[in-house]
This record gives C-alpha cells, structure tokens and sequence, in this order.
C-alpha cells in the first residue's frame, strides 16, 4: 500500500508539470523583469559602496583591518592559503645583443607544469644592483602564420624604455595570450560556470605568476631586490593593482586603463557600452567578490606605497566617473598616512589606447618612485624587436597545463566519512554547523543580513471548475518582488498539506498550461496559455481527495520577471556583487516558505518542497535554511554543482551530495532516471546507514 500511496503522490505532485504549452504564443513582456533586475543591481551597488572603509578614522584603524582584507583579497583570488613557492625552473632559452640592452628569453614555472614566458630585458653594462620592473601585459597577442609569440611581444616597448634607462625589466606573458594559449574567458564566452563553484578567476592565475616573477627577479644578481616595481595597461593595469595589493615587496605601480567601480562596471560606461562596462572586460580583471568588496578597498590595500592611476578620458571601458570615484576615497586612507602625495591620477586624452602622455607618465613615477631621480624625460621610440626574435620556445614542453590549468588551479574538497557508526554519530552533528556556517560565510554572503519586511499583499482569489487559486505578493528582497501561487480544491478551507514547487522557465510553462486562461490573470497577466485539462481534473481530484495545496514560486528572472536578455554579462553581474543568480534564486524560495506561513489560515501547515534538475537544487538549499519543511521531492537533482546550481565557492566546502545529507533527519525522495545514477548519491547513503536513519527513499523513474 506504501508504495502504491508513494507513486499516486508522485504523478499527483508533478501533474501541474505534465500539460504542455499549446500553439504559438506571442512573444511576452519582459519590460517588468528587467527593471526589476536593473534596480536590484542599482541597490546592491549602492549598498555595497557605503559598507566600504566605513569606520577608518586613523592610520591605526587601517593597521588593524589590512591583514584580514588582505587575506579576504588573497581568498577571493583563490590563493589563500597561498600556494607552495616550488622550484621556478627557470631557464633561458636565447639570449639577445640588442645594442645598449641585453634580452633574455626565458620561462617559469609558477606551479608544476604551468609555464611562464617571458623576456627580460637589461641594460648591457650593470654597475651595481638596479631596480627591476615588472610588466604585466593587457589583451593583445602576436600571432603570425598561426605561431603565437604572445602578448609580450606588442607591449614590448616599455620594457626596452626601462632597460635602456638602467633598470631591469621583466615581461611575462598573460595566460590566454602566451606562447602556451589558456583560458580567460570562460565566462565571457565558454559557459564554464562551474569555475564560480571552486571560487576560480583567471586573475588568481595571472596574480600568482606575477608573484613568482618578483620570486624571479629577486634571485637576478642584478636586480636590487628592494626597489621592485609593477607597471601595465589594460588587463595589466587590473593585474598592476592586484599585484600590489597582493603582495608588499611592490614598491611602486602605475596601473594604466585597468580600474572601475562596481557603479562603472555593473551600472554605466560611456561610448558603445551601455550596461556597464563588465560586457567589454573577460573573467582576469575580476577577484570573485566573496566579502563583497568594491574597489576603493583594493586601492587602500596599496597604502602608502606609491600608485600612480593612469587613464584616458574617452576610454569605454573604463568610464571616467568609474575610476575618479574609487581614487577620492582611497585617497583618505593615503591622508591617514600623511602619504597623500603618493597616491595621483595622471588623466590624459583619448580613447582606450597606448598614449605617450602615459607612458612618459609612468617612467617619471618610477624614477623618483625608485631611483629618487625627478628629473622630466621624452619617451623616444625605442627599436623594436621582431616577434621571432622573442619568442621563448621552439616546440611548447610537452607537461605544460596552460591550457588545463583552469581546472587543476582550484581542486574541489573531498569530504570523507568516518567508516565506524560510532565515530561518525559524534562527528557529524558538529560537521553539519560547520558547512552550514561555511555556506552562510562563502557562498551566500550576498543574502541580506537584514530581511526586508515580507510586506504580503493579497492579490488574486479565483474559482473555477471545482478548483481555487489564490496568489500573494511578497519582498524578497529590496527591489526583488515576487508571487506566490497556491491552488486548493473549491471546498477546502484549510489544506493538510502544502507542497512548494520550485519553478524554472519550462517549469513555469507547464504549470500555467495546469491551469489554463481562467487563472490567467493571477498566473501571467501578459498572456492567456490554453489549458491542459487533463492535467487539470487529475490535480483537482487530488487536492479534492487528500485536502492538499499545490503552490509555486517562480524566483527572480523566471516567469513573470524573466528578462529579455540573460547573457553572461548579465550573469557575470551577480558575481561583482558578491552573488550568484542561483543563490539569490535560493533566497527568493526561502522568502516564499515564509510567505506561506504567514497568510491566514495556512500558517502551521506542513510544506513539502519539490523541484526538478537546477530548481531541485535551489529548493534542497532553500529547505537547508527553513527547518519546518518536512519532506523534499527532488527530481533529477544534479549530481555535483559541476553542473549546477552554481553558488560561489561551494565546492570548496562541498558538493550536492553532502548538501542533501544536510537535510537529515527530514525526509527526501530522491528521483532519478535509471539506476546507475544512484551512484551519485553514495555518500550521503553510506551517512546515514552509519547514523541508523533512514531519510533518502531513492526512486527510480525512468523507462
């Protein structure tokens, strides 16, 4: 009889996610979304700003406060703990006789197997220990006859400046345009969202191998390994700040075109990019913003150590007001030092370009920066070398993984179970409270510490053909306003039970097609979507039958809200916030569960929760959070957040399968396909075999 109940309330849970939407439906409005979307960011934005150096009142203040941010930077690139400083390996491969300076072409290895190229250029007579330079280049590339000779090699001109005016000058190609070609963009283009699960950026990489090229340098027995210096444009500028922030043997730094705020990289720009300058940059000028930083913070890391900003004024991506705003407050902390003179913007004419007025800037600040000599110089153009003449390997090393390293940098934790009952009764309550604080901590930081006022507002009551639908307005969140739906049978005033589907778009579909043009008006008042009717009278002789009330939540960007557009850019977003799309989606469940406990007359009664593939995974972590939902129904919940949901960091802490242990003790149907997919599920099986529960009821669905 058990089993035969279990799988009439399967078919009766999911029957409003049967009908099939029918005929051609015009295209819906998603004016309401959008703005909804755009005004959240705007809030965020703004509400993020005004946390930032709050309460830094004097130079002892900061004091206190810079280790902790610095390792929240280091973390947020994914180099905290910072890894082992192994054995560099360098090696030259040529060596150049280019007049009145000597280039050497050289490679790394910043970790095992990852290879650095580069060239080092120096002056040909070296009295006594010079000062060193470190280019970082930004996103140009020299590729000739399909050979790539990497990013080095156009922004030659700089290091050759530095080494012909007695100083030693290093330039290291960037990881997606080297000689060995990576991966930068794979958010911008890949779709590879699961880096955001291992809290992986590119600018971790490209940090950490600036880190080992000041490790180089200092080894030079030309090179003073006091007065180091870091320079660059574009992605170099972005790595210029990092680096110095990052690291406290940087001296002086002139980051060029490489610095906006969140308002000029989420909000505005100016020229062709209209929706925030994010959509112009790739995934290596941005930290994973887990402590939800902006950037005025990165600058104050610096202080009070020399940082000239330099920036054209008609640059796309890097609009004016985005980088003068971050300036004038990190330019407080600078005070606090009586260092204010050591923090200045050289703002030049032009577009995003490469302009003598900057790099003459940049040379002068190095020399009384690092020379003490403030005598003004010209920028002559230096000869230049041909890109064969630079290039480091004939035939690439054949353990190189550049072009992997994206998924070796960040490895994800591999929790294990104790094997004796006994051990793991003592072990696991605490482990639980500690994930639990980790997730809370890392990857839904973004959650608001002070939830808005659910504000529910009763909208709609609709009777039709023996089944009634009522819908409630709530706050997700400031600027976040939801719906929630819930169906009963016409004569029941009370349910029994209520069970919350979690809704995706196909989802969303299939649930108005349940119901049909009559409950349109509360379900979607842009359009009328014909009724599924045998999907309809299955579910109304169900909730007739047994009392229940099916609900459903369409979070933020699905249904109602959905947008016009959820490109990467849009997506890439949330991440500058400190956010997934997937966990604020979370968030929005939560809100829905409290919702439902607060209307009259369904206060105190039980909820189940229920999603299919990404939106089981939103209601499993929704229900992690909400200790009153009894049951979950998950269908073809993802095996690892590899493949979504895709929360920031979580995989460093752990993956679905410990998530659905979490809920232990309340019970889960866990439906899958076939039954090779159980494998997946091992973990939390095992767990609660050595607890003496039962609470995962595996089904197996599929044909």
């Amino acid at each position: 009889m058990r089993g035969i109940l279990a799988s009439f309330i399967t078919i009766a849970l999911t029957g409003l996610a049967l009908g099939e939407v029918l005929g051609q439906e015009p295209k819906p409005d998603t004016s309401r979304g959008d703005r909804m979307r755009d005004d959240y960011f705007r809030k965020q934005v703004e509400a993020i700003s005004r946390q930032q150096l709050v309460g830094v009142k004097s130079k002892e203040d900061w004091e206190a406060r810079k280790p902790e941010l610095r390792r929240q930077f280091l973390d947020m690139l994914g180099l905290w703990p910072l890894p082992a400083r192994t054995d560099l390996k360098a090696t030259v491969t040529r060596t150049i006789d280019h007049g009145d300076v000597v280039v050497e072409n050289l490679h790394f290895q910043s970790v095992p197997g990852l290879y650095v190229t580069a060239n080092l250029y120096r002056p040909k007579k070296v009295e006594g220990k010079l000062p060193a330079i470190l280019y970082v280049c930004g996103h140009a590339t020299s590729v000739i006859d399909g050979v790539a000779y990497g990013s080095k090699v156009p922004y030659q001109r700089h290091p050759m400046w530095f080494a012909q005016n007695g100083y030693v000058a290093l330039v290291v190609d960037t990881l997606q345009y080297g000689e060995i070609e990576g991966i930068h963009h794979g958010l911008y283009r890949h779709g590879m969202w699961w880096w955001q699960t291992l809290g992986y950026t590119p600018a971790g990489i490209e940090t950490w191998n600036g880190m080992r090229a000041f490790d180089y340098l200092q080894s030079r027995p030309e090179v003073d390994p006091k007065r180091l210096g870091v320079t660059g444009r574009s992605g170099g500028g972005a790595m210029s700040w990092f680096l110095m922030a990052a690291d406290e043997r940087v001296g002086a730094a002139v980051p060029v075109a490489g610095l906006a705020d969140l308002q000029g990289h989420v909000l505005e720009s100016q020229g062709a990019l209209k929706r925030g300058a994010v959509q112009g940059h790739c995934d290596c000028m941005y930290f994973v913003n887990t402590y939800r930083w902006d950037f005025e913070t990165l600058i104050a890391l610096c202080a009070p150590r020399p940082v000239l900003l330099g920036n054209s004024d008609d640059d796309d991506i890097f609009p004016v007001d985005g980088y003068r705003r971050p300036f004038a407050k990190a330019k407080a902390v600078y005070d606090l030092y009586g260092a204010g003179d050591k923090l200045q913007l050289l703002e030049t004419k032009g577009k995003h370009v490469d302009t003598p007025e900057l790099r003459k800037g940049a040379f002068e600040w190095m020399n009384r920066h690092l020379r003490n000599d403030t005598k003004p110089i010209d920028d002559p153009a230096p000869t230049l070398l041909e890109a064969k003449q630079l290039q480091v390997y004939d035939r690439p090393p054949i353990d190189a993984t550049n072009k992997i390293i994206h998924e070796l940098f960040r490895r994800p934790a591999r929790p294990e179970l104790p094997q004796v009952p006994d051990v793991v009764q003592a072990w696991w309550p605490a482990q639980r409270e500690r994930w639990l604080t980790e997730l809370r901590d890392k990857c839904f930081r973004g959650w608001p510490t002070k939830p808005a006022d659910l504000a529910v507002k009763p909208v709609e009551t609709i009777t039709a053909d023996g089944v009634t639908l009522r819908a409630w307005d709530f706050v997700s969140e400031e600027g976040v306003e939801l719906r929630v739906w819930l169906t009963t049978a016409e004569k029941t005033e009370k349910p029994s039970l209520i069970v919350l589907d979690v809704l995706d778009e196909p989802a969303w579909e299939k649930w108005c097609a349940g119901l049909g043009p009559k409950f349109g008006k509360s379900l979607t008042p842009l359009r009328e979507v014909p009724r599924d009717d045998a999907t309809f009278e299955q579910n109304r002789r169900a909730m007739e039958k047994f009392g229940w009330a099916f609900a459903a939540v369409a979070p933020r960007g699905v249904g109602p809200t959905r947008w016009t557009d959820a490109t990467p850019h849009t997506l890439r977003r949330f991440n500058l916030l400190g956010q997934t799309l997937a966990g604020q989606q979370v968030w929005d469940v939560r809100r829905a569960i409290a919702t439902l406990g607060h209307v009259d007359g369904f206060a105190g009664v039980p909820r189940w929760l229920q999603g299919k593939g990404q939106a089981a995974g939103l209601a499993l972590y929704a229900g992690l959070f909400e200790a009153d939902v009894a049951r979950f129904d998950l269908w073809n919940l993802p095996g690892s957040h590899a493949e979504g949901p895709t929360f920031l960091n979580v995989r460093t802490i752990l993956d679905m399968p410990q998530a659905l242990a979490l809920l232990a003790p309340r019970k889960v149907l866990l439906y899958v396909e076939k039954k090779e997919d159980l494998t997946a599920w091992d973990w939390p099986m095992q767990l609660q075999e050595r607890l003496g529960i039962k609470f995962v009821q595996p089904r197996v669905v599929g044909k």
